[in-house]
């Protein structure tokens, strides 16, 4: 039985118990979410780029972005085939239909006679390639100076909250506050079924002001997110640190030709000329007239592209890295750092999304026998969650990376992150696991596993060990094991075939 077939019985049976409005409607959500893409909640503070890294991540500009704060109410954005939006009243009534309409690509939603406060949330289903695997979720900044929208965010990622709750989150921040520490500690717990590092990752946000918008503005990001990633703090709290210019990267997704025709005719004027005109954003936008475009061009590519965008823009183009506008839209979604965090979706939440969502599931289920503990057979219930959490590898992988990045297991940090990649820390697959090349042979995989396995039975064995250290060896020989198990039989499907 699988992890989210294991899941489904306990739902099913959990069905049968809880019968109440309450409890059955919070049940029959649990099974629905388990059914559908897993839930990726963005969050942080008032204007950290919560809303221009969904629309990169989507692919077009569907949530609104200004100078203003403009996400006030918890809007979730999923793929369907029909466009709709569905307002979830905060009094419980039925959810509503409501008008909407596109104002500059931007989803503008009409709320009649409610006040953003009165909302719980808005759903907006939207035909999109970009949301098939991942329901993305827009949350109120932390810090908003708008009576009880600033509560919404720590209200829908803390676990207490299961119905609402996010299988995993993206948390903007530009620096380590005490207010990012929080939110991230609201979504993090230490039980086993509750989210943990794994299912959190941080984004260093508008990455390029790190360097005033200087071409090397995104390599100074890279070295802040590295040392922000070894902050004890926040290792503990989440999985990876990534840099994103998230404005750039939404305008790599949705880069017009128009647009590359404005920056080509910027590229030919000389270097040094352009670049004293590129000295600030009031420089470029009044340059003088001789100076291509007119200055409203200039002002649109500069709130499309921001000086970092319009500079490494003309750069690739003078150096004939790019000559159309498919190019420049591929170079600059690498560049930006969307192309990395992609990749960390991917390898760390898309791939793990069953491991995730059967997590979101049961904790729905221990919620309730931990609220309804009178009930006959909830006992019964929490020691069969209990069971398929203990005797699941993949909970126990995640338990012993939280363990690892918090700190409670000591070691020689080589070890301990040499742990961690066993466990899955960058990425889910054999490979990534045994940090070897994705051509590499199964002979070669399997070689590599058995070198790993051998390592880290001595160290579970070694009785200088400490006990933390040789749980954490042991669950690091299981998976290997388990690598070695898969190499095996795909080397003997291999050698069967070839002799059919």
């Amino acid at each position: 039985m699988t992890l989210v077939e294991a899941a489904q019985d306990v739902l099913d049976q959990a069905a049968k118990m809880f019968v109440d409005e309450a409890s059955a409607k919070a049940v029959s959500h649990a099974r629905y979410r388990l059914d559908g893409p897993l839930r990726v909640a963005i969050a942080g503070k008032v204007k950290a780029g919560k809303s221009t890294l969904l629309n990169a991540l989507v692919g077009e500009p569907l949530a609104p972005t200004d100078t203003g704060e403009c996400t006030k109410i918890i809007t979730w954005y999923r793929n369907g085939h029909t466009y709709e939006v569905l307002l979830h009243p905060r009094d419980g009534s039925a959810p509503q239909q409501v008008r909407f309409h596109r104002d500059d690509g931007a989803i503008e939603v009409d709320l009649g006679a409610r006040q953003a406060i009165e909302v719980d949330r808005l759903e907006i289903t939207w035909p999109s390639q970009g949301l098939k695997q991942i329901t993305l979720i827009d949350t109120p900044g932390i810090d908003s100076l708008t009576d009880g929208i600033s509560t919404r965010a720590f209200e829908f990622l803390d676990p207490e909250d299961s119905e609402t709750a996010a299988d995993a989150v993206l948390y903007l921040m530009k620096h380590i506050h005490a207010s990012d520490l929080r939110l991230l500690e609201a979504f993090h717990d230490d039980s086993v079924s509750s989210p943990n590092p794994i299912n959190a990752v941080a984004v260093l946000s508008r990455a390029d002001e790190i360097g005033a918008g200087r071409l090397d503005s995104m390599a100074s990001a890279r070295r802040i997110a590295g040392r922000y990633g070894e902050d004890r703090r926040l290792r503990r709290l989440t999985q990876i640190v990534v840099p994103v210019a998230g404005l750039l990267a939404e305008t790599a997704a949705t880069l017009t030709q128009a647009e590359f025709r404005s920056l080509q005719q910027l590229a030919e004027v000389p270097t040094k000329e352009m670049e004293r005109v590129m000295l600030s954003a009031d420089r470029f936008v009044e340059a003088k007239p001789e100076t291509p475009l007119t200055s409203l061009e200039r002002r649109e590519l500069l709130d499309r592209f921001g000086l970092f965008g319009v500079r490494l823009s003309l750069a690739l183009m003078r150096r004939k890295v790019v000559q159309s506008s498919v190019e420049l839209s591929e170079e600059l979604t690498t560049r930006s750092g969307l192309s990395e965090l992609q990749t960390v979706l991917t390898t760390l939440f898309v791939d793990r999304s069953d491991v995730l969502k059967a997590r979101s599931a049961l904790l729905v289920v221990e919620r309730l026998c931990n609220e309804n503990p009178e009930l006959e057979g909830a006992s019964r219930l929490l020691l069969e969650v209990e069971r398929i959490i203990a005797g699941a590898h993949p909970f126990n992988e995640l338990t012993t990376m939280a363990a690892l990045r918090s700190g409670w297991v000591k070691g020689r940090p080589t070890d301990l992150l040499a742990i961690e990649r066993v466990l899955g820390s960058h990425g889910s697959t054999r490979w990534q696991r045994l940090e070897v090349d994705p051509a590499t042979s199964e002979e070669d995989l399997r070689t590599a596993a058995m070198s790993q396995l051998g390592r880290w039975q001595r160290v579970a064995e070694n009785p200088f060990s400490s006990h933390d250290l040789s749980t954490a060896a042991r669950v690091a020989v299981r998976t290997l094991e388990a690598i070695v198990t898969e190499s095996r039989a795909n080397q003997e499907a291999s050698g069967a075939a070839a002799q059919r």
